[in-house]
């Protein structure tokens, strides 16, 4: 019999608590730091003017969805596949599974590639992109997604290492490359020395300098000793039921991400009705949404590992308690942050301009969402888990009822008059709606079987803290 990695054993016989806890610090920190990757050179292009400003609000939903994709989407569905091989004590398919997630990330990264240097113009068109912000953002996103392989490559291979339980590579690698990223970001923006400025440019450089750096760092590990999985390329031959078992997570998990990312996409187009300093406005607000994905995911990447592991080895109880507690720890933390913002919106705003016009569209925006982030980080972890479990068709139709109900309640209310805290309100009930679907499904069954509602509070309790 195959013995149990003693990490592998931490995830089945831990006390969850603790466990999560332990391993969602780390993790945590590589997601902020990620996120924070993009703020910084939110940070720095917001100096070279509002155009500038206004474009990184028009590439930003397509690099989130990039980002969205290769970490939590398939990302979740690589880290899913090698948790419940390892659970099950199949440590040759756990191996295989490397080399499988690697052309994975390579075919997605050339798509994104194709997609965005092909159709980029008329997307950020569609999104509201006129003029000189127009322009900007074909600069940046096209040199961005010419390396999207990179991006892709990057967070598979951290996605294979948290797979075995090992929150603490991907935390260091990453931020070590954010260390390097701050002063690098500023160099290449504005020049120095010898060294010219390349403007809106010099920061997607360096972003792209960061993930090559970093996809380096994370393959020397799995080729060393202290890595649990050992890939091998060498007569491995490429098996469809290994690719099966990521992509029938990761695809499904992608239409949660599209949606998610098609929401706010859908809501910066319907800012621009009101001008590029609205557009600016709300994307620099919702930056802080984004935000909130890095801080679920924290939690989720643990629950990914811990809920996969545990029902590989079939105990069902512990995977779904672990889930709600991860589920209540994070509705906590993203509540805090959203009442914040809402009480103190020019904190966070003033970081990227002071224009009036975008210091009063954020404001609203952070006003009207920010006091309901807490339904959008509960349906975020617990979609993560709901990786783990490989069962993601209800936390999808969640994104579906957010998408329709904010990009069609925002619709609807510049149609018959409204202004643009109207469109906030819809994007609100989004998150609201989110949060619920998904659950009150799981609560109602949907991991193991089809949803029945418990019929009294009594049966409901048991439900949600099994014994």
């Amino acid at each position: 019999m195959t013995t149990i990695d003693p990490r592998t054993r931490l995830l089945l016989e831990a006390p969850i608590v603790p466990t999560v806890l332990r391993l969602a610090a780390p993790n945590m920190l590589v997601m902020i730091t990620q996120a924070s990757v993009g703020l910084i050179e939110t940070y720095f292009v917001g100096k070279l003017g509002n155009d500038a400003l206004a474009a990184m609000a028009l590439v930003f939903p397509i690099v989130m969805l990039m980002q969205m994709s290769s970490v939590g989407a398939i990302g979740g569905g690589i880290t899913s596949s090698i948790a419940r091989a390892l659970g099950a004590r199949r440590r040759d398919d756990a191996d295989a599974l490397v080399l499988h997630a690697l052309v994975v990330a390579l075919g997605f990264g050339l798509a994104f590639t194709s997609a965005l240097l092909l159709g980029g113009r008329w997307l950020y068109a569609e999104m509201g992109g006129t003029g000189a912000s127009l322009e900007a953002a074909l600069v940046y996103s096209d040199l961005v997604f010419a390396g999207a392989v990179l991006v892709w490559l990057f967070n598979s291979l951290a996605a294979v290492i948290r797979g075995t339980g090992n929150m603490a590579v991907p935390s260091n690698v990453t931020v070590a490359g954010a260390v390097v990223l701050i002063p690098l970001s500023p160099l290449l923006i504005f020049g120095w020395g010898p060294i010219p400025g390349m403007g809106i440019a010099g920061g997607a450089a360096a972003l792209l300098l960061y993930y090559l750096g970093g996809t380096l760092a994370f393959w020397l590990y799995l080729r060393s000793p202290g890595s649990l999985l050992k890939p091998k390329f060498a007569g491995v031959r490429l098996r469809w039921p290994l690719f099966r078992d990521i992509l029938r997570i990761g695809l499904v998990g992608m239409i949660a991400t599209v949606s998610t990312n098609l929401s706010i996409g859908i809501a910066t187009a319907l800012s621009g009705h009101f001008g590029p300093d609205a557009i600016a406005g709300y994307g620099t607000a919702a930056r802080l949404e984004y935000l909130l994905v890095p801080l679920a995911f924290g939690f989720g990447a643990p629950l990914v590992a811990m809920v996969g592991t545990c029902i590989g080895a079939g105990d069902r109880e512990r995977a779904l308690r672990a889930a709600w507690i991860g589920a209540v720890m994070t509705f906590v933390i993203t509540e805090a942050i959203g009442l914040a913002a809402a009480i103190f919106p020019h904190s966070w705003l003033l970081l990227f301009g002071n224009e009036p016009a975008m210091l009063l569209a954020g404001t609203q925006y952070l006003h009207v969402v920010g006091p309901l982030y807490g339904f959008f980080g509960v349906g975020q972890v617990l979609h993560f888990a709901s990786q783990g479990a490989g069962r993601l068709w209800w936390p999808v139709t969640g994104n579906l009822v957010r998408l329709t109900v904010a990009g069609l309640g925002g619709w609807l209310a510049l149609r018959w008059g409204g202004d643009l805290i109207h469109v906030f309100i819809a994007q609100g009930a989004g998150l609201v709606v989110y949060g619920l679907v998904i659950a009150a499904t799981i609560a109602g069954g949907a991991w193991f079987g089809r949803v029945g509602w418990p019929r009294s509070t009594a049966a409901l309790m048991r439900r949600l803290t099994p014994q």
